[in-house]
């Protein structure tokens, strides 16, 4: 059987010194190993969470929500716990598949997790019981990794965990905080069911991450054999997170707790090193709250562990990877969506607003204020991620009493990232994007935009369908939602553009201003392409539309031209000239040169429901293609209201 490696591996040894790499060490600087020993709350005296028994403290901390919170942990009394069968496992390396295998065990890990949350908020006893099943039926896994992250990972070429050995992924890493909390809360009442269940849970936990995430350096996310520059994203604030939060917990030697903590800190040093000074997040809205807000759930976690005393949250990058959040926020749930982020969602209320509060953002902490008041339901649950859940219950009343705000910005213009916002007065958003095509979570997106119209897409970036196999291996860019000519973008020749890190924009310049932001698409392209330069430059009126202009030279004219614009509504291309748009309420249209371009529109039949899901049943692919072939041009379009 054919090996499949990773997208991730593959990218990481792409990736170059140029791409986002800054030798900060904010955390190593902050805090040597001598210091972080001396600065360590030994023995979970830092946790600041109620005993069980304290059961004014848990009202207190519920109120409001405590009746909800039982009557989702009653619904898992009676639930049957489902066994994730070899076949499962496999069926990531047969198919693709991984919902198979994953959707058995989110199943227990939520009812697990509502039983929990439940008997913390009760303090009854009723539900230790099945509390002790899902543990006892945790335990007798054999991992609690994830089938498409141990394949390429562990030493045996399979997708079925292997018994000689414990990864410490995504999933792993959240079982083990999550079942370390519940050891720390609920030790003394699981020992009445029978103490066996948490001599083999604690044992797990040092089976399965203390112990190898001590022992061994080669977890890709580490980041410890990592050169300059190597691709570092949010698998690494997040299974640091994890580690973390394991140690504080269980490990009570002051030796072995210092040098993990500190071990963690370099780890954790290489994902703020990678991100640029500018904060944005190439991975998009969606990947915000796992990379940048995992980062801050880290530090805080540190601080409380320290007691303060080592903390980076004065530092203006981690600010400004916060304050990307609520600057990523287009309006009516809708987001900047490059990369693999969906366009639907605005991010965790508590979450941003702890995270605003930390770094003195009023922006994040009133946008935090927004999301929460937008929801129909209190928004405080992270289901396995019981430290999330227990820091939004207590965060609810002072983010309950914020006021609530959106970013007006007229311009946001990240310089490193090269991602640019711009907002007009008559209601238009404009998001572009330079950066390179090997960034996390990549798309073949270089120079690509999405346009808005009264915070209603027009002009959209698709985002991605169902993970399987093929998104993260070398077959990725087979996936349409992954090809550049799905995103707004030229063909030229007839070819798209290229991923790899050498594939990367030129001549990016913003000038607030004028309201423009402009780039050399040329060399997104391969060879094959013949371009030598392909000039774009966006230009938001403030008054009126956007102008597009495109500047082009070619070493030779091989196949006509075809622009390309991905949209939300169908565009109507009878009347030369004028592509209109219509959808719900919003009425746009594009003027182009007919002597130019001749028209085509087609419908892009929408069967993955985690595109469905945003954009309904279809979405429209409108091209211009070139009447003629020509060595060099100007190329023109206006989009704008009517």
């Amino acid at each position: 059987m054919k090996k499949t490696v990773p997208l991730i591996v593959l990218l990481n040894c792409l990736s170059m010194l140029l791409f986002g790499f800054e030798k900060r060490d904010l955390l190593l600087k902050k805090a040597d190993l001598a210091t972080v020993k001396t600065s360590l709350i030994l023995n979970q005296k830092w946790v600041s969470y109620p005993k069980y028994k304290d059961r004014k403290a848990w009202d207190d901390l519920t109120s409001g929500v405590k009746e909800e919170i039982i009557r989702k942990g009653e619904a898992a009394l009676n639930y049957e716990w489902k066994v994730v069968k070899a076949s499962d496992y496999l069926e990531f390396e047969r198919s693709g598949n991984r919902d198979i295998m994953q959707n058995p065990l989110n199943a227990n890990n939520t009812a697990l997790s509502n039983l929990v949350l439940a008997e913390l908020a009760e303090g009854k006893g009723r539900f230790m019981d099945q509390i002790a099943n899902g543990i006892w039926q945790s335990c007798e896994m054999t991992s609690w990794a994830l089938s498409a992250h141990v394949r390429g990972t562990q030493a045996e070429n399979t997708s079925l965990p292997s018994y000689k050995e414990n990864i410490i992924d995504l999933m792993a890493g959240d079982l083990g905080s999550f079942l370390s909390w519940t050891y720390f809360f609920l030790k003394d009442e699981l020992d009445k069911v029978q103490p066996l269940v948490t001599e083999r849970l604690r044992k797990n936990l040092q089976d399965r991450i203390l112990d190898p995430y001590m022992n061994r350096s080669n977890f890709w996310w580490m980041a410890f054999q990592a050169k300059p520059g190597t691709m570092v994203n949010n698998w690494n604030p997040w299974c640091n997170f994890n580690a973390l939060t394991c140690f504080l917990l269980l490990e009570n030697d002051p030796e072995k707790l210092a040098a993990a903590v500190h071990r963690t800190m370099e780890s954790v040093d290489s994902f703020i090193n990678y991100n640029h000074n500018d904060g944005a997040c190439e991975e998009g809205p969606s990947y915000w709250g796992h990379a940048a807000g995992k980062m801050f759930d880290y530090l805080q976690l540190l601080s409380q562990a320290t007691g303060g005393k080592i903390t980076v949250f004065d530092q203006p990058i981690i600010r400004n990877m916060g304050e990307y959040i609520a600057r990523s926020y287009i309006g009516k749930d809708w987001v900047v969506n490059f990369a693999d982020a969906s366009a639907k969602g605005g991010g965790e209320p508590g979450l941003i607003f702890r995270y605003g509060k930390a770094v003195g953002s009023p922006e994040m902490q009133q946008f935090a204020a927004y999301l929460e008041k937008q929801n129909k339901e209190a928004d405080y649950n992270a289901g396995r991620d019981l430290y999330r859940t227990l820091e939004n219950l207590g965060s609810r009343p002072e983010l309950a009493a914020t006021k609530a705000a959106t970013s007006e910005a007229a311009s946001t213009w990240y310089p490193e990232t090269e991602f640019c916002y711009m907002r007009n007065q008559t209601g238009l958003f404009l998001a572009a994007k330079g950066g390179y095509n090997a960034e996390s979570h990549n798309h073949n997106d270089m120079g690509s935009f999405m346009l808005y119209a009264d915070q209603m897409p027009v002009i959209i970036d698709a985002g991605v369908g169902t993970y399987t196999r093929q998104t993260f291996s070398d077959e990725r860019y087979s996936i349409w939602t992954m090809q550049s000519n799905y995103h707004n973008l030229p063909m030229i020749n007839g070819v798209p553009e290229s991923p790899g890190p050498q594939f990367r924009s030129r001549n990016v310049k913003f000038d607030q201003a004028k309201s423009t932001f402009s780039l050399d698409l040329a060399g997104a392209y391969p060879v094959e392409a013949a371009v030598e330069k392909w000039q774009r430059t966006y230009r938001l009126e403030p008054k009126g539309g956007l102008i597009i202009q495109d500047e082009f030279k070619l070493k030779q004219s091989l196949k006509p031209n075809q622009l390309n614009f991905l949209c939300w509504g169908k565009p109507d291309i009878s009347v030369p000239g004028t592509v209109s748009f219509e959808k719900d309420g919003v009425k746009m249209k594009m003027s182009y040169d007919a002597v130019q371009f001749e028209p085509s529109v087609e419908t892009v039949a929408l069967t993955d429901k985690r595109l469905s899901d945003v954009w309904g049943k279809e979405i429209f692919r409108l091209s211009l293609n070139a009447r003629k072939m020509q060595l060099s041009g100007k190329y023109k379009f206006t989009i704008e209201k009517f």
